[in-house]
């Protein structure tokens, strides 16, 4: 995973835990737009990664095909 990419999945797990509690006094409260918001996040850093890695991979071998002729 690329640096910037864990960098933003580190705040959306921050974000989740803001969610739950309120950061000025502590006390247990729940915002689902802001949990549900990163939630959706982290599944689409997830998905980009993942994809990310895919097209990369594909070029790999499609390059090392290509000399071996």
């Amino acid at each position: 995973m690329d640096k910037y990419l864990t960098v933003v999945l580190m705040f959306m797990i921050v974000t989740i835990a803001i969610a739950f509690f309120d950061p000025t006094t502590g006390d247990m409260r729940f915002i689902p737009h802001l949990f549900y918001g990163g939630i959706a996040g982290i599944i689409i850093i997830f998905v980009y990664s993942s994809y990310k890695e895919k097209k990369a991979r594909q070029e790999a071998n499609a390059k090392r095909k290509r000399s071996k002729k």
